[in-house]
């Protein structure tokens, strides 16, 4: 047990631990809509975006945190915007955009110079550098997406399953798709920290697929998600310390050995869970169009 609570002891363990908690929360929380609105490629394409703007900024000498995250949210309205014009798909527009930001992001350090804890940290994640500050930027971005959520459920539900019927029926789902965008850039930007860019994209999709596994509800999912997204912050972190592992692959494989155990234990029973949720069942009904 003294071995199991040796960790707690450093203060940069415990604020680590704290913003995997609450990155695993948020990302879990929003990684519902971009699964469901079978987007799961943004989390990975943003968040190569947002290096893009991670290497600009600090050759730049510009405010990281600001710098990267101004170009993400741009990235992620540019992507909201070519694909409602639908002349290409939301992947392939995903995969211009953002890789071209990720390609000149490590063009940028080649030419400029691109060694360096932070380099590692920006693609791998670290613990070492989370500081009280990160643990209450990574808290304020959670406090937004809940917000968004409560406030704007029903919009967000609606878009989520029939935006086409939404917007006809007088929702603005180009608000609510780029509220959804800028809210995932700043999640993103908040947990690049101990996740890294490199594996943001996992802790997006592995909660909200697990919990997709777990029920055929979507006031269930969103509690599911999020509560599995903080479990594999909390036991990623712990195990990512006794195992000298770096904290952003250990959060994802707890995250996708979870996966293999709940796909394994509900896999027979999968079918019908998937015809009563996709099919806009009594539990994710359609809301009706705000007035």
């Amino acid at each position: 047990m003294k071995d199991l609570l040796a960790p707690f002891e450093f203060e940069f363990f415990r604020n680590g631990l704290a913003v995997a908690v609450l990155a695993g929360a948020l990302c879990g929380l929003i990684g519902v809509y971009v699964v469901l609105k079978g987007m799961s490629y943004i989390g990975h394409g943003l968040s190569h975006a947002i290096f893009g703007g991670f290497a600009a900024s600090s050759l730049l000498g510009v405010n990281v945190l600001l710098g990267a995250g101004l170009w993400g949210v741009v990235s992620g309205l540019m992507i909201s915007g070519v694909t409602r014009r639908r002349l290409i798909g939301s992947d392939a527009a995903i995969g211009v955009i953002t890789t071209a930001s990720f390609a000149l992001g490590l063009a940028l350090f080649a030419r400029f110079g691109a060694s360096g804890a932070s380099f590692d940290a920006a693609l791998f994640g670290s613990i070492l550098g989370v500081s009280r500050g990160d643990v209450v930027a990574v808290a304020a971005v959670l406090v937004l997406a809940l917000a968004v959520v409560v406030i704007g459920y029903r919009s967000l539900l609606f878009t989520t399953f029939d935006p086409e019927v939404a917007e006809a029926s007088g929702v603005r789902t180009g608000r609510v798709d780029a509220l959804l965008m800028l809210v995932l850039s700043l999640s993103i930007l908040a947990t690049m920290q101990v996740l890294g860019v490199t594996l943001v994209a996992a802790t997006l999709v592995i909660p909200a697929t697990v919990a997709r596994m777990l029920t055929d509800s979507f006031a269930r999912m969103l509690v599911l998600a999020t509560a599995v997204g903080a479990l594999c912050g909390f036991v990623g972190m712990n195990l990512s310390y006794h195992l000298d592992v770096q904290s952003g692959p250990t959060i994802v494989l707890v995250g996708a050995t979870l996966f293999a155990v709940v796909f394994v234990a509900t896999g027979s029973r999968r079918a019908p869970r998937r015809q009563g949720f996709d099919g806009h069942g009594s539990s994710v009904a359609a809301p009706a169009a705000p007035r």
